[in-house]
C-alpha cells in the first residue's frame, strides 16, 4: 500500500468515523489579527465526510501608505478535522502572489472532482487578479492543485490561467476585447502514473465600433483549443503561454 493510498483511506475513515459518532462543527473561515489584511475560506470536503479545507492569504510586512492592500501574499492550506479542527495535513508557501497595478482580489477552494489515480483525489485553489485601469480593463484567475501526502500537501499543479480578460478602448465606446475561458478533465490515459489533464480552452473577442449615436459591438467567431498536461513525477508541466506569472 503507497503513503498516498494511505493518506486518503485515512481521510475516508477519518470521515465515516465522525459522521457516525459526531455532529460536524461549523466550517471556519481562518481569522486575521487585527490590521492584518488577507483573504480566508473554509469548505467542506464532499468526497470525504468530516474533513475541512481551509485556505488563507494574507498580506507580508507592514502595510503601505498610498494602498494597504498592495504588497506580497502568502499562501496557507490545511485539512482539518471537522470535529474539534485538528489539522491532518498543511502547506505554507511565501510570497505566493502580488498585489500592485494589477491586484490581488479573492482566493477560493474548488472541491471538483480532480482524481488523479483511482486512490488519489486532489483540490483546487483559484486565485483572482483583477487591473485598475479603466481604459485597459485586465482579469485573470488561475488554478492550483494540491494533494495530500501524509501531513502534508504538495501542489502538483501550478497557476493554470483558467479565465482571462481584457481590452483596450476609448471609455466611451470604441474598442477591443477579449476572453479566454478554460475547463479540464481528467484523460484516460496518464503518465508516471497520474492522469493526464485535458485542458479545453475557448477564446472570444469583440470589437465596439461607433455608429451614428449607437455604440455597436461585433463579436468575432470563437475559437477552440486543446492541451493535454501530463506528470512528469513531480507536476504537470504548464506550457508558459497557459501559466500565470507575477505580476
Amino acid at each position: 500500500m503507497t503513503s498516498k493510498f494511505a493518506g486518503l483511506c485515512g481521510l475516508a475513515m477519518i470521515g465515516l468515523s465522525l459522521n457516525i459518532t459526531h455532529v460536524y462543527a461549523q466550517c471556519t473561515a481562518p481569522e486575521f489579527k487585527d490590521g492584518v489584511v488577507g483573504y480566508s475560506e473554509c469548505k467542506e470536503w464532499p468526497a470525504y465526510p468530516g474533513v475541512n479545507i481551509t485556505v488563507s492569504s494574507q498580506r507580508e510586512g507592514p502595510p503601505r501608505a498610498e494602498d494597504p492592500y498592495e504588497g506580497t501574499y502568502d499562501l496557507r492550506l490545511a485539512l482539518v478535522a471537522s470535529n474539534g479542527g485538528a489539522p491532518l495535513a498543511t502547506y505554507f508557501h511565501a510570497s505566493s502572489f502580488s498585489s500592485d497595478a494589477i491586484g490581488f482580489d479573492w482566493l477560493s477552494i474548488d472541491t471538483a472532482r480532480y482524481i488523479l489515480t483511482p486512490q488519489l483525489r486532489a483540490f483546487g485553489v483559484r486565485a483572482a487578479f483583477r487591473g485598475s485601469s479603466r481604459a485597459n480593463p485586465f482579469g485573470e484567475t488561475w488554478l492550483s492543485l494540491y494533494v495530500k501526502e501524509g501531513k502534508t500537501l504538495r501542489p502538483v499543479l501550478e497557476s493554470l490561467i483558467v479565465e482571462s480578460n481584457g481590452g483596450e478602448w476609448d471609455t466611451n465606446c470604441e474598442g477591443e476585447f477579449h476572453e479566454t475561458k478554460r475547463t479540464l478533465q481528467m484523460a484516460s490515459t496518464s503518465s508516471h502514473g497520474y492522469a493526464d489533464l485535458i485542458v479545453k480552452t475557448q477564446s472570444s473577442g469583440s470589437t465596439n465600433i461607433r455608429k451614428g449615436e449607437e455604440c455597436v459591438s461585433v463579436s468575432s467567431a470563437k475559437k477552440t483549443a486543446v492541451t493535454t498536461l501530463r506528470y512528469d513525477g513531480k507536476q504537470y508541466a504548464v506550457p508558459e503561454s497557459l501559466q500565470g506569472r507575477q505580476f
